[in-house]
């Protein structure tokens, strides 16, 4: 009888204890109000392009914009792609550029990251702790000496500076699976070792499966990045016909006549064309996202 009160009385304060823990964490109807007030306020910008681009051009010519909108000129969206520059090949241009990127990152980031966290190498921390420092070196200063390298091997006006440097991953999607597969237990590597695996096998066979969500994350970070750049084509491509549609888009600006606005609602539609496949992307990819768990993916820099 004492057994069996002392085994009840332990689950029993278990079971208080986790309630007490999810009545900490329970949101108060002041939070949702919080909530739903502070997600208006950033939804404005978004609601205010969606009604510059619906607005007709007498609207734009006497810059009578309003928040919530007022016209509803759905043939906008259309209209774009009928300007004098070639929309399409922007977008094709984009798709280029962001699936080379994308490529690249995963491809590298995964292998590397699984390298410095599994490999055995005199100085392998050292070197890793290098890596990480290249995270503090703003892109600012190595804009030139890149351009400069690029020119020299022929790169500029080519998606080439774009993407290639994307198969060298960065410093911090190296990080991201380097923790993601330090918290995987070396026994599977072990076992796989003993059937005749090598590195190459492991990780193609049994650890790339397991990466996915950390892989698709930084494939999801590497799009947004890529897709929205405006800096790098800036710089590298000078031909219309190569230009992504990030920058399309501030040519939309110079179609306008001397002393006549800008058509703002056609460029407000560029913007909504780079902002909806982020959307789309980002609902499809949440969930490989909150798997990847990074709050709780440290594993301690060893």
């Amino acid at each position: 009888m004492a057994t069996a009160l002392s085994t009840a009385t332990p689950a029993r304060e278990r079971s208080t204890s986790k309630e007490r823990v999810v009545g900490v964490f329970r949101a108060s109807p002041f939070t949702y109000a919080t909530l739903i007030v502070v997600s208006a306020v950033l939804c404005v910008p978004l609601v205010f392009v969606v009604s510059i681009a619906l607005s007709s051009d007498q609207t734009v010519n006497a810059n009578t914009f309003t928040i919530l909108p007022r016209e509803f000129h759905w043939d906008n969206f259309t209209r774009v792609f009928g300007t004098d520059l070639p929309m399409q090949r922007f977008l094709l241009n984009s798709m280029i550029i962001s699936a080379g990127a994308v490529i690249g990152q995963v491809l590298s980031s995964g292998l590397v990251g699984y390298a410095f966290a599994r490999l055995r190498a005199p100085g392998k921390n050292a070197l890793f702790i290098i890596v990480l420092a290249t995270m503090m070196i703003p892109a600012q200063i190595t804009m030139i000496p890149q351009f400069i390298l690029f020119k020299e091997l022929g790169w500029v006006n080519t998606y080439l500076p774009l993407i290639v440097p994307n198969f060298f991953s960065n410093a911090f999607n190296v990080f991201l699976v380097r923790q993601f597969v330090s918290r995987l237990p070396s026994e599977i590597d072990e076992a796989a070792m003993v059937d005749g695996l090598g590195f190459f096998g492991i990780y193609r066979r049994i650890m790339l499966p397991m990466l996915a969500p950390v892989l698709i994350a930084i494939g999801i970070f590497t799009l947004t990045a890529t897709w929205g750049d405006f800096m790098g084509p800036l710089i590298y491509l000078n031909d219309e016909s190569k230009m992504p549609l990030a920058l399309g888009v501030q040519y939309i600006t110079s179609t306008s006549a001397a002393l006549q606005a800008p058509p703002w609602n056609l460029v407000m539609v560029g913007s909504i064309l780079l902002t909806l496949p982020m959307i789309l992307v980002y609902y499809l990819g949440q969930r490989y996202l909150y798997e990847m768990d990074i709050s709780g993916g440290s594993a301690g820099v060893k």
